[in-house]
């Protein structure tokens, strides 16, 4: 069973599974990274470009989900050093910080919970992440292209690509594509036909929209839809 609720933390998601049989799962791209908590250790799920297909373990999982752009700046950790990757923090962190953090996690009534308390603890030693980022976000996730993007942030294409390159891990190019498919997805699972979501999400038509879920999630739309 799979659950979330919005954090504390601002844009951040909270979420928690207990997985009901051994199928595997999959995970959509989304231009987000995760702090996970999985068998009282802590991971990194980084940024994807393709759906992650999960092992279907029967032991809990839970995380937070980080606003686009935002983890680097929590974290400590450059997006593009774990695109595609879920990795130990182990393995980014000095061992005596992991420790401090994961005995924080581990003594919290629930993992999820105790997620999000350390989510916003690094948070509150971080600081607030460079607004512009949420400022390309929004322009892509609006459809705007990344040429217009640049120009509507004064910046130039180079200098944006290299700005979103360690905030979320690839270019603006991909960051448009994957926002553009969870556009398509919420409209699609709200029962918008189609041709119509491919239209209103900004595909050329619904033959591409259909490439591109293929292509960035490994399934049909309809299969990806649960057959609809």
């Amino acid at each position: 069973m799979y659950s979330e609720w919005n954090s504390r933390l601002p844009g951040a998601v909270v979420w928690a599974t207990t997985p009901s049989d051994t199928g595997s799962g999959r995970v959509l791209p989304d231009g987000c990274m995760d702090l996970l908590w999985h068998d009282g250790r802590l991971l990194v799920a980084g940024p994807d470009t393709r759906a992650y297909v999960t092992g279907g373990e029967r032991s809990g999982w839970a995380g937070v989900r980080f606003f686009p752009g935002t983890a680097p700046t929590f974290l400590g950790v450059p997006a593009r050093e774990v695109l595609n990757r879920r990795v130990e923090l182990a393995d980014l962190w000095p061992a005596a910080r992991v420790r401090q953090l994961t005995s924080r996690v581990n003594a919290a009534p629930d993992p999820a919970r105790g997620l999000e308390e350390a989510a916003l603890g690094l948070a509150a030693d971080a600081g607030a992440p460079d607004p512009l980022l949420g400022e390309v976000v929004s322009a892509l996730d609006a459809g705007r292209t990344v040429a217009a993007t640049a120009d509507r942030l004064e910046l130039g294409a180079r200098r944006l690509h290299r700005r979103c390159l360690g905030a979320f891990g690839y270019g603006p190019k991909t960051l448009g594509r994957v926002l553009r498919l969870q556009r398509a997805l919420r409209m699609a699972r709200r029962g918008v036909p189609y041709a119509e979501t491919a239209a209103c999400a900004g595909y050329a038509d619904q033959a591409h929209l259909a490439r591109d879920v293929r292509e960035l999630t490994g399934l049909p739309l309809g299969e990806l839809l649960g057959g609809r």
